[in-house]
Order: C-alpha cells, then structure tokens, then sequence
C-alpha cells in the first residue's frame, strides 16, 4: 500500500465488499432489500404502537425506541454500503469518517443499554407484579431511555476523540466498508495500547456491564419461574421474554466477539461478516422476531391492516 504522511489524510478509501464486478449489483440489490425491510419493519412497529392504546405500556415504550435505534443504527452504515457498491469513488472525508465512528458507536452503545432496561422491565413485571405500575412509570421509563442516549454520548465522545487523534501514516486505505476504530487503529504508525485500552474499558461498562445486568435480570426472572407450579403459566411468562432473549443473544454475540477478541486473532474478512451481522442483519430481524413472537404486536398489525383495507 502507497504509504501516506500523516498531515495528507484528510480523505480515507473504503474497501468494500468485493473488487469483483459481477458481485457489486447482486451486494446492491441484497442490502437495499435487507435495508428497506429494516426501515419498513421497524417503522411499522412504531407506528402500530404509537396508534394502539393497548400498547401504551412501558415494555412497547422501550420496543419502540429500539426500533428507533435500529433504523438509526443501520441508516449510519448501509447507504454508504450502497453508494460504494454502485460509484468508482469510494472515500470518505476525515470528518466523515469520524462523524459516521461516532453515531455508530451511540447507536450501538444505546442499544446494548435499552436492552438491559427491556431486560430490567420485564424483571419488575415478573418478579414484583403487584408493584410493576408503581415502579415503571413515565417519570423512571424517560429517565431510563435518557440515561442510555447520555451514557453512550460520552463513551462514544471519548473513543471518538482518542480515535482520530492518531496519526495515520501507513495509509488511508481501510480495509472495511465503513468507518470503525479497529480498521481504523491498523492504518496508525503511533502505539494504540490507550487506544485499546479505552476500547476494552468502555466496552466492560457499556457492553458486559449491560449484559451481566440482563443475566442477573434472568437469573431472578427464572428463579421466580420455577416457583410457578402451572406448565401453563409458566410458558406465558416466558413466552414475554422469548423474543428479548433471542434479540440479546444475536446482538451481544456478535458485538462481544467483535469487540473482546484478541486483534492478533482476527482478519478483515472476519470483521466484516461479524460487522455485517450486528449492524444490518440485526436491527432487520429484530422487528420480525418481536412480530411473530408477540401476541399483542400481530394483533395490532392486523387490526390496522383490516381498518386501511376498510378505507
């Protein structure tokens, strides 16, 4: 790779998916389907939502802003995906590039957050029912979304910061299709321990400290289960949090293997199919798994549906 002086990279060039010109139309059309089916989907879930009263509750309030996260949090990556898939220019400005760093690390700090809270309301709804109004009102459920955007502003500040005051003077070429700090830490010529270290720390406190709360959420949620003598009523509570602990396990999956394993370890192949999976494929699913597996969700769909074909 042409080597670059570090006071000439005010621009950086995109790899993209693949060199190969027979396979740039099919990775087009294959993530402006999955793209336009985030935003259908996730749109939809707030609308349904936003217009049931049934659905004013606070576990459909937080369902909501993880929809709104997940449109967000793709919209950060797929249009240039798609932009550099179809154009012979494929860079990104110095400020864009941090720019897109940024909101993507917001977005996905917010949506490790959010589900620890979804994870803490159905524990308050489960373990301590009699209670659940008075605990999870409007006051603490506003106070809980806010707290996640605040947080995940500061963390993503930081890192964001400590990011692009790097030199880079081995070269402007990333070898990934969007702007993400250890694509980014390669291209360095100066040590990246702080770097790193900055990443790990933020990502124990964002990332683990979030999921360790969602396991001691579950872990009191099946202790109260077991005390359930009804197969029953048993299934019905848990048929509330199966499409959380699905939505969990392939978000946090992919976000910790990311993250958390060794650099030494990984290629950029690697990291661009995990990327793939926690920035485009999740927040596509995350909307069809919560409308299949929720009751109140299809039924308000379809109420909806039946009254537009009234009309």
């Amino acid at each position: 790779m042409e080597n670059v002086n570090q006071t000439m990279v005010r621009t950086f060039i995109l790899q993209g998916l693949s060199n190969a010109p027979e396979l740039r139309i099919v990775f087009f059309l294959m993530f402006l389907l999955m793209y336009m089916i985030t935003l259908s989907g996730n749109l939809l879930l707030i609308t349904v939502v936003a217009l049931n009263r049934r659905l004013q509750t606070p576990m459909y309030f937080f369902l909501s802003n993880l929809s709104m996260i997940d449109m967000c949090f793709s919209s950060t990556v797929v249009p240039k995906i798609l932009s550099n898939t179809i154009s012979k220019d494929k860079s990104i400005s110095f400020v864009g590039c941090a720019t897109q760093v940024y909101f993507h690390l917001t977005l996905g700090g917010s949506e490790c957050l959010l589900l620890a809270v979804m994870a803490y309301d159905r524990y308050t709804a489960i373990c301590n029912p009699l209670h659940y109004r008075a605990i999870m009102d409007w006051r603490l459920c506003i106070g809980l979304v806010t707290g996640c955007w605040i947080m995940s502003f500061i963390v993503s500040f930081i890192l964001t910061f400590l990011t692009f005051q790097l030199p880079y003077c081995k070269s402007n070429l990333i070898s990934h299709f969007f702007c993400e700090m250890p694509s980014l830490f390669r291209l360095s010529c100066q040590d990246i321990s702080l770097n790193e270290l900055a990443e790990y720390i933020s990502v124990a406190i964002v990332v683990l400290g979030s999921f360790l709360l969602i396991l001691l959420s579950y872990l009191c949620i099946f202790i109260t289960v077991l005390k359930i003598r009804t197969n029953k009523e048993r299934q019905k509570v848990f048929s509330t949090c199966g499409s959380h602990i699905l939505v969990v396990s392939l978000y946090y999956g992919t976000i910790m293997f990311m993250h958390l394993h060794p650099r030494s370890a990984s290629s950029a192949e690697q990291d661009r199919v995990v990327t793939i999976l926690y920035t485009v494929v999740t927040p596509m699913v995350n909307p069809i798994i919560y409308s299949v597996r929720n009751k109140d969700i299809k039924e308000a769909i379809r109420k909806e549906v039946n009254n537009e074909a009234q009309l």
